[in-house]
């Protein structure tokens, strides 16, 4: 027997925005390179992932680094939409690549 539980706020967010918007499982990841970027210090840490300061060395400019814990691909592309859907927003970091460890498997 499953559970089935609805959300008290915002239960409809989705039920108007296109497919693409919260179907996060068929999200195509364009990999960047990780040699444009470098860690200078570690400035947090959560349960998924550790963030560091960084810069990107290809324009010189401070960025932030989210190094995310060994987790299921589907977290991933999951944190990848929701910072795509939420781009522009009011505090919210701007997703600026997304790489990956070649000697990690995934």
């Amino acid at each position: 027997m499953s559970l089935s539980s609805v959300a008290r706020v915002y239960a409809n967010a989705n039920v108007d925005q296109p497919r693409d918007y919260w179907d996060y499982d068929n999200l195509a990841i364009n990999w960047g390179s990780q040699e444009n970027y470098e860690i200078v210090r570690k400035i947090g840490r959560g349960k998924y992932s550790e963030v560091f300061e960084g810069i990107n060395v290809a324009n010189d400019e401070k960025c932030v680094i989210k190094v995310l814990k060994p987790v299921k691909k589907k977290k991933i592309k999951r944190e990848i939409k929701i910072l795509q859907n939420l781009s522009g927003g009011i505090n919210v970091i701007q997703l600026l690549d997304v790489v990956r460890d070649p000697q990690v498997r995934g």
